[in-house]
């Protein structure tokens, strides 16, 4: 019993810890006045109002970079799970020379840094003559190494007595991939668009980069209007911070099921 209660002392310790940060945010958004930087933080419901959020709006086209978001994310996420499906399943439950290196090759250029691939991602863009575009938003990132692992181990779960079955009945590559494999993933397909939707919805730098309209922006880059030139208003990044998160939560509540399944139980019990 000892042990249990210090178990969930240490658990409800790292919650708080964790969730602080954005409950800071959370708090700072909603208070017009009283101390922001102080030691320790004032958690006081001095001057609470709705004043920051409404002046988030009057600053900034929030349904445009809304919009955006929602369709960098949408289109980033469906090529994704398309493009990764589909390079995860040979590396899987087909037999090729090098098939192992491949996969290694793939896996191993997760320890260089994101931001190497920036100077090439924008030649390429300027090269098709994408820059500028929402497809340039999306298009380097849909190609996810995390994305092949993660549904390359989910494949390998499915028996393979399923896809003898179907060879037998005449179902080819394609058929097998589409009517068997596909079905029985489906969480780790549900974890893999959770983490590239909360990937695209965050992006800031690339956009920054790539996108020489403001109006194209997606929120995150958007809420960079906050700041102005020579001073910035903390209560209002918080505003926007807060309204820039509240998506990804909404979407992870109504997901965290497969999320769980996607990561612990594979593509089948």
């Amino acid at each position: 019993m000892t042990r249990k209660f210090v178990v969930y002392l240490i658990l409800i310790g790292l919650a708080i810890f964790t969730a602080f940060p954005f409950l800071w945010t959370l708090l700072v958004s909603f208070k017009t006045r009283g101390p922001i930087f102080s030691i320790p933080p004032d958690l006081s419901l001095t001057g609470f109002s709705l004043a920051n959020y409404s002046g988030v709006w009057k600053t900034l086209p929030l349904p445009r970079y809304a919009l955006n978001s929602l369709y960098i994310a949408a289109m980033g996420v469906s090529l994704t799970l398309v493009i990764c499906s589909l390079a995860a399943y040979p590396l899987a439950r087909m037999q090729f020379w090098g098939k192992n290196v491949v996969f290694y090759a793939i896996l191993g250029t997760l320890i260089l840094p994101e931001h190497i691939g920036l100077i090439v991602n924008f030649i390429t863009m300027m090269r098709f003559r994408l820059v500028d575009t929402y497809a340039s938003v999306y298009l380097p990132s849909i190609a996810s190494i995390f994305g092949i692992f993660l549904l390359r181990q989910a494949y390998l779960s499915i028996p393979q007595e399923l896809e003898d079955a179907a060879r037998i009945d005449g179902a080819g590559d394609l058929t097998i991939w589409w009517r068997i494999m596909l079905p029985l993933t489906v969480p780790a397909l549900a974890t893999l668009a959770i983490f590239q939707f909360v990937a695209f919805w965050n992006s800031f730098l690339w956009p920054v980069i790539i996108l020489k309209t403001p109006d194209k922006y997606p929120l995150a880059a958007g809420l960079l209007y906050l700041r102005g030139l020579f001073a910035y208003n903390t209560r209002y990044i918080a505003a926007g911070i807060v309204i820039a998160t509240l998506p990804v939560i909404v979407v992870f509540l109504f997901t965290q099921r497969y999320f769980m399944r996607g990561l612990t139980a594979g593509a089948i019990k």
